[in-house]
């Protein structure tokens, strides 16, 4: 029996039938993509083993089965066919090295005589997969498997590691989560550049739409009513829900925080002049007049720590854990059994 990771559980002539689009710079796409990296695997192992694990044999065809999905955002991707096939070269060995590892990583998990993945459990996964990858149609599903020319036990097998190898993983995750004060006030200064912000309002806005026959003079006279209102005691975001004629008039003129750099040069002239709480006067441009409202302001600067502490927090997270994987599967490479082809 082959190796078979769940996040390829797809029945492969689904891919057949998409034709790949263009290269990135517009050049005519390759005909059959899926055919030639069948062909290219069929010369590179002309055995039809690309790799032994242990006691696994990892097939042409479980590596065919992994890179038939990503082909069309390999192409998407590639300038030209030239890059298309490095990029092809790359897959095809990151593929074949993820399916050792997953053999390796099983092996790791039934090291341990008492670990053991419930029969309830891997039911309820293949009681997923055919409800979400088949459409809950079974005859799909059992159609799926004679295509593969594995049996329902076989499959079940598969399933069982698939949630070994994502069990495994995330237990090394885990082990990668705590990250000291120390750590992150490390990180913060050695990477301040990292956490400057650029000027930025929470902004509301009140927009009335230039019609037929509207001249400056009235469209100003139409906000300065508004702005009567505003000075009366009414708030802004009642206002807007009342008058703005743009896209946010439901949400009260609320157009989020918003930066120099996110904004047109007559907005951000008036604008980023005022602070929390202030109104522009009235801002005439050919669509219309506007009134913007500043609801809270953050200037230009280093963000302190606290504001930061939590997106270090995830970075280190992230960071560590992948190195602390590196090394784990280092160590089961080194330990195991593998044959290149």
């Amino acid at each position: 029996m082959t190796f078979r990771p769940l996040r390829s559980l797809f029945v492969f002539s689904a891919f057949a039938v998409a034709l790949l689009p263009v290269f990135a710079n517009g050049q005519t796409e390759i005909p059959d993509a899926e055919k030639l990296v069948a062909e290219r695997l069929a010369m590179q192992f002309a055995n039809g083993i690309a790799a032994v694990a242990e006691d696994r044999i990892i097939t042409v065809d479980d590596v065919r089965r992994e890179i038939a999905p990503l082909l069309p955002q390999v192409q998407r991707e590639s300038r030209n066919e030239r890059e298309f096939h490095e990029k092809i070269n790359a897959l095809q060995e990151n593929i074949v090295q993820d399916l050792i590892d997953r053999v390796l990583i099983v092996k790791e998990f039934y090291k341990d005589e008492k670990r053991s993945v419930p029969k309830s459990f891997v039911e309820n996964q293949i009681a997923e997969i055919i409800a979400t990858q088949f459409d809950g149609d079974r005859s799909k599903y059992l159609a799926y498997l004679r295509s593969r020319g594995i049996s329902q036990k076989e499959y079940r097998k598969e399933v069982e590691e698939d949630m070994i190898y994502g069990y495994m993983r995330q237990q090394q995750r885990k082990s990668a989560s705590m990250i000291s004060p120390v750590k992150i006030q490390t990180f913060y200064d050695e990477n301040k550049e990292r956490f400057h912000q650029e000027d930025q309002v929470k902004l509301r806005l009140i927009q009335f739409t230039r019609s037929e026959g509207d001249t400056d003079e009235s469209l100003r006279q139409k906000a300065e009513d508004v702005l009567g209102q505003l000075k009366g005691g009414s708030t802004f975001i009642d206002l807007a829900r009342l008058y703005s004629q743009d896209a946010r008039r439901t949400r009260g003129g609320d157009w989020g925080w918003q930066r120099r750099s996110d904004l047109r040069k007559e907005f951000v002239d008036v604008l980023f002049e005022l602070g929390a709480g202030q109104t522009t006067a009235p801002i005439l441009m050919p669509e219309g007049a506007f009134l913007l409202h500043v609801e809270e302001r953050k200037h230009a600067g280093i963000l302190p720590i606290d504001e930061v502490r939590d997106q270090i927090e995830r970075i280190l997270v992230q960071q560590y854990a992948r190195q602390a994987q590196e090394r784990w599967l280092e160590r089961l490479r080194r330990n195991g059994y593998v044959k290149h082809y």
